[in-house]
């Protein structure tokens, strides 16, 4: 499956941006899709994805900051991120597990101070 990510791009902190990420198939109900982000150096963090039953869970990071929805119609999963910092800045992944991980070639996110 791919899953092209997309909606990155260059904000100052405390502004907003909307990433999607459209996979190459329909959606199945066990699939379990959410976003990653990688900063260089670093390893691969988890951000927000969708549980099998439909619940949503976030990193202690983006609480309340960053929202994932999507769009079953459209085999499409959103990240609304608001207030945005500078830490927010690494490259966003699409990730999708249904007995294997996929994943995306990634957004960049860029934030300034």
């Amino acid at each position: 499956v791919q899953l092209p990510a997309s909606g990155g791009g260059s904000v100052q902190a405390g502004g907003s941006l909307r990433l999607s990420c459209a996979a190459s198939r329909s959606m199945f109900r066990d699939d379990v899709m959410g976003w990653y982000r990688q900063a260089p150096g670093n390893q691969r963090e988890f951000v927000a994805r969708f549980r099998v039953d439909g619940t949503t869970v976030y990193a202690d990071s983006v609480q309340a900051r960053f929202t994932i929805s999507r769009d079953n119609a459209k085999s499409t999963i959103y990240l609304q991120m608001n207030s945005l910092k500078p830490e927010d800045t690494p490259v966003y992944y699409c990730h999708l597990y249904n007995q294997r991980d996929s994943w995306g070639q990634g957004t960049q996110v860029t934030v300034s101070s």
